[in-house]
């Protein structure tokens, strides 16, 4: 008896200890408490089978203890399966009638039914869910939340019936209505700061691409709006204010959102760290992710969108992108040091936003925990922008140096040419000034042989000689003549054919149009400003660019008045280039020359040669000779047919 005592105790003790650790934690509920979320040990789970459970079903399986307790993070759930969920509360103080409500996180949940109790024991049933439109919610709130009525003291079961096409971080909130506004009023700030730092970026580097056509710039504004809406989609605000009333939108947002992060992050990178030029195999290897990413993407999107859960999939574009950054920067490539550490803040998201999915995140703050990713994004975004910065900045260093060799080039250029036309000087000098040493000598030798002409009348042999060497000596002459003439033909030659510069070369001098406007401006008036119709001096600056307008009669001049160039058709550095070239070949280069180098019609050419050679030919007849004209003073003289009147000038 006593060892059947002792046995039936022990079976006792088993039974109730088992029944003591499994038991459901009762959460409770008085006036002080503005939010508990459920944790594990407090929320309750039940699998549905093949076979649907009713309400009635439920409660059934709840007495005959079918429910298992949740011991992790969050509730267990899979995709495309419904799960049953029960938490236990114990009131201490009465709840008034619409003084708090159940909140559920995840937007990705299709279908969410709550079965809450009133105050007569009663059980009334709310549904909530992405499957249905906007409108049908509770609250106009990205989160699903459920009304709890007036629920008087004691304890109470709440049941809640899930069914999601994709896994779900199933979280469980109770909150006070006061609360829920203040913290929903807090969070929507929130996200508006987050989206507008997004639009900012995206019109600033939309801006930049349109300035100066660099592609970095639209990829990097498409992947900063992919992360907008990947963060929207994922947050419900998307669903809230850009497709309401389209539900299953929702089953593919995210997944369309977070594959065209994926692509335009990895397009960026090629384009904005030269992967091409720096690192062809990892310029492979991007290429191969991307088209293995976009197969992925459409076997999701054609035939199991629920493979669109497994976010993971994105850390591998992430690392590769990542490690490409690294290895660039590495090999010296300076802008790409804010590229890593933009991509470093986006990693620690990541494996902070996994942590949490996986349970791991209870010592982590909420705030971190929840919004990582959103912070992540947000100095990424920033970091990008300074590497972009960075080597727009280097590209523009580049550029000026160049300029500025090209430009001390054509110094060297200009400063050769003087030189040797110097040179050519001073040897034509020397020359003339033998000759004339020569003919000097001759003349003395001349009036030698005519004084002994005159003394040696009976001297004919002597006298012979003397006419020989005058024969002898006039030959030497005239090849000397010959001699010094051909020389100065070969330095005329050699200074009329100095170096041409190219087109491009000519266009860093004056490469736009207000550059020219200046040059002539300066050219024009030079020797100060005087007004056509009152020769008045005084002046202040007209409409257009590098125009005059007098202050007295108020009659306004162009830049291009009474020069060469009035009525020109042209871009005027072409116009520039053309009388450079017909000056410096002295006007024998043709018209389809000028149409081949400039890319403009012959006859357009032809039409501005002619009119530059009469210039030529005027300034020609007017000019002294000896002096040195060089082809800008041209400019302010224009043949007779082509002058028009003031009146004609735009006032």
């Amino acid at each position: 008896m006593g060892r059947k005592t002792f046995t039936s105790l022990f079976v006792l003790f088993v039974i109730i200890f088992w029944h003591t650790a499994n038991a459901q934690n009762t959460v409770e509920i008085n006036n002080k408490i503005e939010q508990h979320i459920f944790i594990h040990g407090e929320v309750n789970v039940l699998k549905e089978g093949k076979k649907p459970l009713t309400f009635g079903d439920a409660q059934r399986a709840d007495r005959n203890h079918q429910f298992k307790i949740n011991y992790n993070y969050y509730p267990e759930n899979e995709p495309n399966a419904t799960y049953w969920y029960k938490v236990k509360i114990h009131v201490t103080e009465p709840i008034g009638d619409k003084a708090a409500v159940i909140e559920f996180f995840d937007q990705t949940t299709n279908q969410i039914t709550a079965f809450l109790p009133d105050s007569n024991g009663r059980y009334y049933e709310s549904r909530a869910g992405a499957d249905y439109n906007f409108t049908q919610r509770l609250y106009q709130h990205k989160n699903f939340e459920f009304q709890l009525r007036a629920l008087p003291k004691g304890d109470h079961t709440l049941y809640f019936k899930v069914r999601s096409k994709d896994g779900v971080n199933l979280i469980i909130v109770y909150r006070t209505v006061s609360f829920f506004v203040h913290y929903a009023l807090t969070e929507y700030l929130t996200y508006g700061l987050f989206y507008g730092i997004i639009l900012i970026f995206s019109f600033h580097n939309l801006l930049m691409f349109m300035a100066v056509k660099k592609r970095q710039y639209l990829y990097y504004v498409l992947y900063i709006l992919s992360v907008g809406v990947f963060e929207m989609s994922t947050d419900g605000i998307a669903f809230q204010y850009i497709w309401p009333n389209a539900p299953n939108w929702n089953q593919y947002a995210y997944g369309v959102a977070l594959y065209s992060l994926s692509f335009f992050a990895l397009v960026f990178t090629k384009e904005l760290l030269h992967v091409r030029k720096k690192a062809p195999k990892l310029h492979r290897l991007i290429n191969y992710v991307i088209a293995l990413r976009t197969a992925y993407f459409l076997y999701c999107l054609l035939f199991d969108h629920s493979l669109f859960y497994y976010k993971f999939v994105e850390f591998i574009p992430l690392a590769i992108a990542f490690a490409t950054g690294v290895r660039i920067w590495l090999n010296g490539f300076k802008p790409a040091r804010f590229f890593v550490l933009g991509y470093t803040f986006l990693a620690l998201g990541f494996i902070v936003k996994a942590i949490t999915v996986l349970g791991y995140a209870r010592i982590i703050p909420g705030v971190v925990s929840n919004y990582s990713l959103g912070f992540s994004f947000v100095l990424e975004m920033l970091f990008l922008s300074f590497s972009i910065g960075d080597q727009v900045r280097l590209l523009r260093r580049q550029k000026e140096k160049a300029q500025d060799e090209t430009i001390r080039q054509m110094d060297i250029n200009y400063k050769l040419k003087d030189s040797i036309n110097k040179e050519l000087e001073i040897k034509v000098n020397e020359r003339t000034r033998e000759v004339l040493e020569k003919s000097e000598e001759i003349i003395k030798q001349s009036q030698i042989i005519e004084d002994q002409n005159k003394e040696l009348v009976t001297i004919n042999h002597q006298l012979e000689e003397q006419a020989s060497e005058i024969t002898r000596m006039n030959v030497l002459l005239e090849k000397d003549n010959i001699e010094l003439k051909t020389n100065i033909e070969k330095v005329t030659d050699a200074r009329v054919l100095s170096t041409e510069l190219s087109f491009e070369e000519f266009s860093s001098k004056y490469p736009d149009q207000e550059t020219c406007n200046k040059f002539l401006a300066d050219i024009k008036w030079a020797n100060g400003f005087a007004c056509k119709k009152c020769s008045h001096d005084a002046y202040k600056h007209g409409r257009a660019p590098y125009s005059r307008r007098c202050t007295k009669c108020n009659y306004e001049e162009s830049v291009l008045f009474n020069t060469i160039f009035q009525n020109n058709r042209i871009p005027i550095n072409k116009a520039f280039y053309i009388v450079y070239l017909i000056y410096t070949t002295k006007g024998t280069i043709s018209s389809y020359q000028l149409s081949e180098k400039l890319q403009i019609r012959q006859s357009t050419c032809w039409q501005y040669a002619l009119r530059i050679k009469k210039v030529m030919e005027e300034h020609k007849h007017r000019s002294k000779k000896n002096t040195r004209q060089g082809w800008s003073k041209l400019i302010l003289e224009q043949p007779v047919t082509a002058v028009k009147s003031p009146a004609m000038v735009t006032k």
